[in-house]
């Protein structure tokens, strides 16, 4: 199935692993929609970074908040006439919110998600990318984004542990799960193509993609 036939593509992965990245290329290859996250208007970003502690939730809860607008935007799209690629989903918030919030600001916080959460479309395909650590990190530190910089190797450890755990146990939508350690879907146009038609050639509900299989 040719991606073109795709009318909600989701691009997720822990931050530094190149979704947004591959959903932009995606996007022009596609001529499609594109749906991004926008964490640079999160005024208590850089903050979260620096004292997790103590800005986990407005953080958590201003990203609740732009996705869910977002979502509904999307909701309102005529899903058969025209395709989206995006790189979030919904659902994963929690994951972000279980890492940073505990008690009490957990219990809020579920609480206003349970309450404000849409009805957004199910994905036609998740493509979920996955990378080492060490390799996150780099990717972050080479993009140089300032309030990034805070950013420990060992939150991106446990996120993309978090994730992990999360896309084990996916099964919302057909799911193609990516080792980007040898991928760069940015300067490559052979990795591109590469992953476009192992898409095509999927079969099943979850699949893998690795560089030589």
């Amino acid at each position: 199935m040719p991606l073109s036939r795709y009318r909600y593509i989701v691009v997720e992965g822990p931050i530094g692993v190149g979704k947004t990245s591959l959903a932009r290329r995606l996007s022009e290859r596609l001529n499609t929609s594109l749906l991004l996250e926008r964490p640079e208007q999160n005024p208590f970003l850089a903050r979260f970074y620096q004292d997790m502690a103590r800005y986990a939730l407005p953080t958590q809860l201003f990203f609740l908040f732009q996705r869910i607008n977002q979502l509904r935007e999307l909701a309102q799209l005529d899903m058969f006439k025209s395709t989206t690629v995006a790189d979030f989903l919904l659902e994963k918030d929690s994951l972000f919110a279980r890492l940073t919030l505990s008690g009490e600001e957990m219990h809020l916080y579920q609480t206003i998600f349970d309450t404000l959460k849409p009805q957004a479309p199910r994905p036609d395909l998740v493509i979920y990318l996955q990378a080492q650590p060490d390799t996150l990190i780099e990717r972050v530190r080479r993009r140089a984004k300032d309030y990034e910089r805070p950013i420990s190797e060992e939150y991106l450890a446990l996120l993309a542990d978090s994730y992990s755990r999360y896309f084990y146990h996916y099964d919302g939508s057909p799911i193609l799960i990516v080792n980007s350690e040898r991928l760069n879907f940015v300067r490559s146009d052979k990795d591109l193509d590469l992953l476009i038609e192992r898409v095509a050639s999927m079969r099943g509900g979850r699949e893998f993609f690795n560089l030589g299989e």
